[in-house]
């Protein structure tokens, strides 16, 4: 009976090893393809925020209240959409000064908003310093056709990830087959300008006539691809 079985595992195990030195390893190649699109911005996100410390919360409230009703009714008169303007957050701070041995409340109230036409950017930016805006939390631009310029970098990638298998090949005297598997890594890289403002500004403050470069966005795509040799 032990003989049997030993003489059945042998079997087995000469089979296995047989079927895989049949087995044809598949020659492959590897690549990996950039594809970016330069693009002209059509949009910008500006992200501005009030904040006051004061010895109440309702007066540190009422001073925030008073600027962001300011704010919106710049927006309004400037005809930006309202579902262009949302709140970011709302914060409200109860900090106890050990020194003075007295509370102070710290508030701030954020606004997003999105800016459809750049033509109005430095008026925009003057009227909300001018409503008492004290901060700039962030200016991104954006553009309404991120979707079609992603595809077209995708193209770009996949094209130049071919290239790569072609030139590589043919040092081997040999053709790339068909595509075994592909995979994406998508990124954008915005261009984030650091705009020159002053805290404040008064009627005889002139705002600058141009304060900030558009600059171009650059929507990157990077393909991994595995080609067939023949």
């Amino acid at each position: 009976m032990m003989k049997k079985t030993i003489v059945l595992l042998v079997t087995i195990l000469m089979t296995i090893s047989l079927q895989a030195q049949n087995q044809k390893i598949r020659p492959t190649v590897s690549v990996t393809g950039k594809g970016i699109v330069e693009v002209t911005p059509d949009r910008v996100m500006i992200k501005v925020r009030a904040e006051h410390n004061g010895k109440t919360a309702l007066e540190v409230k009422k001073q925030n209240d008073e600027v962001i009703d300011a704010v919106l009714k710049l927006c309004r008169k400037m005809n930006i959409d309202k579902k262009h303007v949302n709140t970011g957050r709302i914060n409200l701070n109860k900090n106890y000064d050990y020194q003075k041995k007295t509370y102070k409340y710290t508030a701030n109230q954020s606004l997003n908003i999105l800016l459809v036409d750049l033509d109005k950017y430095e008026k925009l930016m003057q009227g909300l310093l001018g409503s008492g805006i004290n901060r700039i939390d962030g200016v991104e631009f954006k553009s309404s056709k991120i979707e079609e310029y992603k595809a077209a970098a995708r193209i770009k990638a996949v094209e130049n990830a071919k290239e790569k298998a072609i030139a590589y090949a043919g040092v081997l005297n040999q053709k790339i087959g068909k595509a075994i598997s592909i995979s994406e890594n998508s990124a954008n890289d915005p261009y984030y300008p650091q705009p020159r403002f002053k805290a404040a500004i008064s009627e005889s403050d002139s705002f600058i006539s141009e304060t900030i470069a558009v600059g171009e966005l650059k929507i990157r795509t990077t393909v991994s691809i595995v080609f067939e040799l023949n």
